[in-house]
């Protein structure tokens, strides 16, 4: 098996969420190369799960992936850029899958002690396909009795892991606003509700809701990324919508920031003689790290002799993986990757080698779970 080439392949196929068709096709025919007699998979939508069969089990653990790309136009030195015009893997999903079907052909190779469930998980960057997946029939007949996943770091060597117990990602929220009033001509303002000038209010006072509303020993981030209203210079903009992302490092900041950008937004609507509606799109709750688990992840990790262990921090990175972790005890981790791009910059080149130290890895620790 050709880690490098499979990673290269899947970057060249990236696609959106609950929309991965060739990714899943992709991954369902190197399986199929792979099978053994104790081996067994079922499909979910775009997404799949996989049963390995134990030779003498005492529990099943699983280990998921993800699948989707983001809508970015590539700007890599890349030989194999994305295929999928606007598309790109610019999140490591493409070394996420290649890592999972490098630890799915060890052990189709050799027969674990414990039954091991792949979980190759479409949608993680939206609508989000891990809440649904607890659901699904194939996750409830092979539930786990543990949860692993990994996540690449730009920032972090090549050879480390890093980790915590407890809190590792942030509660995550979309954030989309609609305002609507009466539009018109440009030298008669009075004669119309200018959903522009409401929606530049509107972030101004949205900023001081961290500022004013959350506990300065807590942490949360409001960010409104993209404001579109109007249609000609000349033309009051009857319409205006903005689009952000909330993020916080505890659920009851979460309802406190929602329940301030309600008050604001209403305020709006009462000054603008306009309508106003929210939509709080995809939400992710927090990345929690059972502490048991954790304590047994850093002491195996830190006497592997093929990884380095860091202590790691909490990030404000939104990861869906967060609903596996609340119906059952597991980790989350970063690998690093070495590039000096960040996680969904269009110039992300993460180094392949990573790919290898992060099965050899993982093969050593779920054989040792």
């Amino acid at each position: 098996m050709n880690m490098t080439t499979i990673r290269r392949e899947l970057h060249q196929i990236p696609e959106p969420g609950f929309k991965e068709w060739k990714t899943q096709q992709y991954l369902l025919d190197k399986i199929a190369l792979w099978k053994a007699d104790y081996m067994e998979w079922k499909t979910w939508h775009t997404g799949i799960f996989l049963f390995i069969h134990g030779s003498a089990p005492v529990k099943n653990v699983a280990y998921r992936t993800d699948m989707d790309g983001l809508p970015i136009e590539e700007n890599t030195t890349y030989s194999f850029p994305s295929l999928h015009p606007g598309m790109m893997h610019a999140c490591g999903h493409d070394l996420h899958m290649s890592i999972a079907l490098g630890l799915v052909h060890t052990f189709s190779q050799e027969q674990p002690k414990e039954n091991l469930l792949f979980i190759f998980q479409p949608a993680e960057e939206g609508p989000g396909g891990a809440e649904p997946m607890l659901d699904a029939a194939p996750f409830l007949e092979w539930k786990p009795d543990e949860i692993y996943a990994l996540h690449v770091a730009p920032e972090r060597k090549v050879g480390e892991v890093a980790s915590k117990p407890g809190l590792l990602f942030a509660n995550t929220s979309e954030l989309f606003i609609d305002l609507k009033g009466t539009g018109g001509h440009a030298a008669r303002p009075h004669l119309a509700n200018d959903m522009v000038v409401a929606a530049s209010h509107l972030v101004t006072q949205i900023q001081s809701v961290v500022a004013r509303n959350v506990d300065p020993l807590d942490a949360a981030v409001v960010t409104i990324g993209k404001i579109t209203g109007g249609t000609k210079q000349n033309i009051i903009a009857e319409a205006s919508r903005l689009e952000g992302t909330i993020r916080t490092l505890s659920e009851e900041s979460m309802q406190k920031v929602k329940t301030r950008i309600r008050q604001l937004t209403a305020g709006i609507e009462t000054a603008f003689d306009c309508e106003a509606e929210i939509d709080w799109g995809a939400n992710y709750c927090q990345v929690y790290n059972n502490h048991e688990i954790a304590a047994s992840f850093r002491e195996f990790a830190q006497q592997h002799g093929g990884v380095t262990y860091v202590e790691s921090g909490e990030a404000m990175t939104g990861e869906d993986f967060g609903y596996f972790l609340r119906e059952v005890p597991g980790l989350m981790f970063w690998l690093g990757v070495d590039t000096p791009y960040g996680l969904h910059d269009s110039r992300l080149e993460p180094k392949e080698e990573a790919m290898n130290t992060a099965v050899e890895f993982m093969t050593d620790f779920l054989k040792s779970r």
